[in-house]
């Protein structure tokens, strides 16, 4: 039907140019719109995973640099009696919290740009519950992940090794 109607409606539409009349057919358009939709979805999900990663790195880093600066408390702990899966623990908790605070900050952040720009452009603001969460949950699972080796780093210093380079 669609060659049907092309052929017919530019002599109608526009008698004397019927050529510069042009007939598509609306699921063309939707694709298109909807390939469009794929590729910016693709585009934030890919920038996202960049900021995890990104973040994720500044945690071992952040860790790794309280690890050594903290070797003179990890052997007094030690020499104290705390053991290496207390150590491990204390260290894995400080990322899993750094971590959960960056994360919590970034929904924050995240959604109030959200809901300014929808509210700059008159649209109605829309940010899912399951998105938000979401985030901060990969973001606390990287985090601790990012954690682990400074944590495994810190619990493996002897207490003497510990003191005296402190």
């Amino acid at each position: 039907m669609v060659e049907d109607v092309a052929s017919r409606l530019g002599s109608t539409a526009n008698p004397s140019k019927p050529n510069e009349v042009q007939v598509s057919r609306p699921s063309d358009m939707l694709a298109a719109k909807a390939a469009a939709n794929l590729a910016f979805t693709g585009l934030l999900v890919g920038l996202g995973a960049v900021a995890l990663l990104v973040g994720g790195i500044g945690v071992v880093n952040t860790m790794v640099i309280s690890v050594l600066e903290r070797r003179f408390e990890i052997g007094l702990r030690r020499s104290q009696g705390a053991t290496r899966s207390h150590i491990r623990l204390q260290f894995l908790s400080e990322a899993l919290l750094l971590s959960g605070m960056g994360g919590a900050t970034g929904a924050v952040i995240g959604t109030s740009v959200t809901a300014v720009y929808s509210a700059l452009q008159h649209w109605p603001v829309a940010v899912p519950l399951w998105a938000v969460i979401g985030g901060m949950v990969t973001t606390v699972i990287i985090g601790g992940l990012g954690g682990l080796y400074p944590a495994m780093r810190a619990a493996r210093l002897a207490p003497t090794e510990a003191l005296a380079g402190g």
